[in-house]
């Protein structure tokens, strides 16, 4: 339990006085904190382990004009002759006798009904009342919901103007009918997906001073905001597919690079002759532009002028309007020698035309080695670029989520 209090005490930053900077913090006993009565008649030795840390058990607490009651829920059902069972009924007596509005907070819910509808915000099946006791003490061993008698007790004792309670990991409000009227409860989910609930929530509570405000009713003397925390599984989810792209990106990615120099040209072109007048629109009808490549392996856009109409019909139909035209002189690239290898590898032969024939047997097997060459080094590349993102992610997350536990 000392790891447990200490990651209670990380997450909400307590310090030694159990505060929150200058924030009082209020606790309640839960069934992990004290178990159940069965478990508190023969282990006494937890409540005083729980109450020298968090204080006495049952204990009440004036934030405005509103009373906190704050009860061990675990002992409500106890047995008539439990001393514990007896010491949080005598509190729940004094209590009850304040003039001010109170709210009751309890770890256990109240009854309900089975089935009983939870409302629009929980994510979880509703969960039924269970009670089992043991066989010896008759004393509660396991139970999702404080008794109906014990529950009604509560409410005609107390009448709270409104019943916090959590226990169930999920989020369900409901309403009490009772003699002095309807009574809500709101169980509080959990902070934690971990916890079963996909959906995890806080909830906010305002509360009205009459000294500031002229509230008669106590739906507005108390108002609660129920706020959703972001939903961690979906965080997760889009990791994984931000990694998918990566890896395909790095997998499919051209070795020599994509070039964007000739589509940016053009792009320039287009925006720069927008709205020109007719004059050089007639000058691009009477010319054409042709890409010629240095001995460097440089692209250059020339523009020629038109050849005379009298040139003859063969020459005119090799010589078409923006052709691209391939100087020898032209430094021949990998590309050009991938696709090259490709064609050599189909068996067709590019100084024949149109005509193919088949390449000794010894020679397509070397060609299918070199493709198969290329492939593994292209996979193995990406494996180490996946490795590498991965790595540098997973530390950078793994930091950021414990750099408080690392100081």
């Amino acid at each position: 339990w000392e790891e447990s209090l200490t990651l209670l005490r990380h997450i909400f930053h307590l310090n030694s006085q159990g505060r929150t900077g200058d924030v009082k913090v209020y606790y309640i006993p839960g069934n992990h904190d004290v178990g159940y009565a069965i478990d508190l008649l023969h282990k006494p030795q937890v409540l005083s382990r729980y109450e020298s840390e968090f204080g006495t058990r049952n204990h009440q607490f004036t934030i405005g004009t509103v009373d906190f009651i704050a009860i061990d829920a675990q002992t409500i059902d106890g047995s008539s002759g439990n001393r514990t069972t007896l010491r949080t009924w005598d509190f729940v007596h004094n209590v009850s006798r304040g003039p001010h509005s109170k709210v009751l907070l309890t770890h256990i819910p109240l009854y309900r009904p089975d089935w009983t509808h939870c409302g629009p915000y929980r994510y979880s099946p509703v969960i039924n009342q269970r009670i089992r006791r043991a066989s010896k003490d008759n004393e509660i061993a396991y139970q999702n919901y404080i008794s109906e008698e014990s529950s009604h007790r509560l409410l005609s004792l107390i009448k709270p103007a409104l019943v916090l309670s959590g226990r169930d990991h999920d989020q369900c409000t409901i309403t009490h009918m009772t003699i002095n009227g309807p009574i809500k409860e709101r169980t509080v989910g959990t902070v934690s997906w971990q916890q079963g609930n996909l959906y995890p929530s806080f909830m906010l509570m305002s509360i009205s001073n009459s000294a500031y405000s002229n509230a008669s009713t106590q739906d507005t003397l108390v108002s609660t905001e129920l706020c959703f925390l972001p939903q961690q599984t979906f965080i997760y989810m889009w990791y994984a597919i931000l990694f998918v792209m990566t890896f395909l990106a790095l997998l499919f990615w051209p070795a020599s690079g994509i070039d964007i120099s000739y589509p940016l040209n053009a792009f320039l072109r287009g925006r720069s002759g927008f709205g020109i007048g007719s004059k050089e629109k007639s000058e691009d009808d009477n010319c054409e532009y042709q890409m010629v490549w240095d001995a460097e392996g440089s692209m250059h856009l020339v523009r020629i002028p038109l050849m005379p109409s009298s040139m003859g019909s063969k020459e005119i139909s090799s010589l078409e309007r923006g052709q691209a035209l391939m100087r020898p002189n032209r430094r021949q690239t990998n590309q050009d020698q991938q696709d090259m290898s490709l064609e050599v590898d189909l068996g067709v032969d590019v100084d024949s035309g149109s005509s193919t024939r088949l390449m000794p047997s010894r020679q397509r097997q070397r060609q299918s080695r070199t493709i198969a060459k290329m492939v593994i080094q292209r996979f193995i590349r990406t494996v180490k670029m996946s490795l590498f993102v991965t790595v540098v992610n997973v530390t950078l997350y793994m930091m950021l989520l414990f750099k408080d536990c690392i100081d």
